[in-house]
């Protein structure tokens, strides 16, 4: 989802170097169950295993296993960002942080990255794609994953739905002066406000909506932003923070004066400091592109998970997490052999924010309170596929349906946030003869779509798309896969980053150092940012362990 379409040109082509759209080598431990059916404990460290002692408690019957040591982190939560932390402490810090262990509640890793593959398709049920920054790329090789990354065809346009017709988005700066999807005093307008002739920031925190209508105009705003807003986080621009949901862009006028002024001294802020040398492993990507891998996103987080081997625990629900007197932490999970008590220098919470703060109140009621406050809107994924010939004649390019995907605003008449031209984007998606789409629908305007069944949310999609794209007669559409995420994308509203802080200083204040926070409410929802993110938590984790831990 927070791939469904690049920044629009009016940001990307002003700030190229700023935006992107929207981190021990253990035993396995051998468990003795002696009384399956009683609650069982086990105490372990996991970094040195030493020979179990099973012993029988006449009042709790608790099988207490006993390993020296503490592990240097435990990162909880292994979907993409908590996987990505793992991976960057061993690669880049393992120095400082050679014993990490990944724990999750599910019976799987990848979190919200759900790949299908069956009978000739294979489909994305999560976000479809990222953006492949330096940082991706580096986890991407490092996992083992250069000769399955698989890259969109840079110049395969995008499109928006205006006035009942698919108006592609300028791609590069020529194309500016002949789009139609503006007017021509609508560019007008944005060009001037983007020099800086424009009414002055309010002085208070601003709305998505409040900034760009202030700054570029209306058009900008109604036919580029609000349906890019709906494609990147399922979202309502008018309560969306632009510092929060669009830091670099509202960084640009901060620092300038205008978006145009703060380029030019992003600019040449960039090019008077020192280049660092870009890794040479790394790929060479063409363009404004977008990527996946050969058998989908899932490949990511199974190849890291794999790479990490047994420092990945599943099915291993944290029940409890304590402050030990000598420092570090206790954590105690719910296992499949039993409760497991793990000690750890330092702790970081990738799990969603209302998770994370039901887990944290018994340590800090003002870090959970703050916690509590992010929003989550349902959004749900529906793959379906048409014969080609149900494409209308006049979206196909030589024959095919060539493109990124479409957008929808929601002043146009339409449920479906976007579609992505899934069988075009990448290779091998869909049989021959088939086009497989993959649109999203429900978002934080209209959380409603958690009382439809699957057959509406495909009826509903079906009729969506034979107003813009599919012809009216065509034959009902395979449903290859629908999934609801009733809590899907973390909505970063004016004030997000105030809660935020309030959450790590409540830690803070409280002595909980060592105990970090993570994830896509953190680092930005986009697959990408979560990359990014993790190798920023990485790099405060050994910060930490390097100077506090206790020894």
């Amino acid at each position: 989802m927070s791939t469904l379409t690049d920044l629009p040109l009016f940001f990307r082509t002003q700030c190229p170097l700023l935006l992107r759209p929207t981190r021990f080598s253990t035993s396995t431990v051998s468990v003795f169950l002696p009384f399956p059916n009683r609650r069982t404990r086990i105490r372990c460290s996991i970094a040195k295993e030493e020979p179990a002692i099973s012993s029988t408690s006449s009042s709790t019957w608790e099988t207490e296993r006993r390993h020296s040591g503490t592990v240097d982190c435990v990162v909880v939560g292994g979907g993409i960002s908590g996987l990505c932390i793992a991976q960057a402490l061993a690669t880049k810090h393992s120095d400082v942080a050679p014993n990490v262990i990944v724990t999750e509640a599910r019976d799987r890793v990848g979190g919200n990255i759900v790949t299908v593959e069956r009978d000739g398709y294979l489909w994305e049920e999560g976000p479809n794609s990222f953006q492949p920054s330096d940082p991706m790329l580096t986890m991407v090789v490092d996992s083992g994953l250069k000769d399955d990354l698989v890259l969109g065809d840079p110049n395969a346009p995008r499109f928006v739905l205006w006035d009942g017709e698919l108006r592609p988005v300028p791609s590069k700066p020529n194309d500016l002066p002949f789009f139609d999807l503006m007017s021509i005093g609508g560019k007008l307008r944005a060009g001037f406000g983007a020099l800086g002739i424009r009414p002055p920031p309010p002085g208070r925190e601003e709305s998505v909506e409040e900034f760009v209508r202030r700054n570029l105009g209306d058009e900008v705003f109604e036919r580029l932003i609000e349906p890019f807003c709906s494609g990147v986080y399922a979202g309502d621009p008018s309560k969306l923070s632009m510092k929060a949901a669009f830091g670099k862009v509202w960084k640009l006028e901060q620092n300038g004066g205008s978006i145009i002024g703060g380029t030019f001294k992003a600019i040449q802020e960039k090019n008077s400091a020192p280049k660092p040398p870009r890794d040479p492993r790394l790929p060479k990507p063409k363009g404004q592109t977008v990527g996946s891998f050969r058998k989908g996103l899932a490949m990511l987080p199974n190849a890291i998970s794999k790479s990490l081997g047994g420092k990945v625990k599943l099915s291993w629900k944290l029940s409890s997490i304590s402050k030990l007197d000598k420092g570090g932490y206790n954590l105690t999970y719910e296992t499949p052999q039993g409760l497991v008590s793990l000690q750890s220098n330092s702790v970081v919470m990738t799990v969603p924010s209302h998770v994370a703060s039901s887990l944290l109140r018994p340590l800090s009621v003002g870090a959970a309170d703050a916690l509590s406050k992010f929003y989550y809107p349902p959004v749900a994924s529906v793959s379906i596929s048409y014969p080609k010939e149900a494409i209308r004649t006049e979206r196909l390019i030589n024959g095919e349906l060539n493109g990124f995907g479409q957008l929808h605003p929601r002043s146009q008449g339409v449920e479906t946030l976007g579609t992505i031209y899934s069988s075009s984007l990448f290779p091998n998606r869909a049989p021959a003869g088939r086009v497989l789409l993959l649109n999203y629908i429900g978002g934080a305007t209209n959380p409603g779509i958690l009382s439809k069944t699957e057959t509406e949310l495909v009826e509903a999609v079906d009729r969506d798309l034979r107003k813009i794209l599919i012809k009216p007669n065509a034959k009902d559409p395979l449903m290859m896969g629908v999934r609801k995420w009733p809590q899907a994308i973390p909505q970063f509203l004016i004030g997000h980053l105030d809660l935020l802080d309030a959450a790590k200083s409540a830690l803070r204040d409280t002595g909980f150092q060592g105990l970090f926070l993570g994830g896509n409410y953190v680092s930005g929802v986009a697959l990408g940012r979560c990359v990014e993110g993790a190798y920023e938590v990485a790099a405060e984790v050994t910060d930490f362990l390097s100077q506090y831990a206790y020894k």
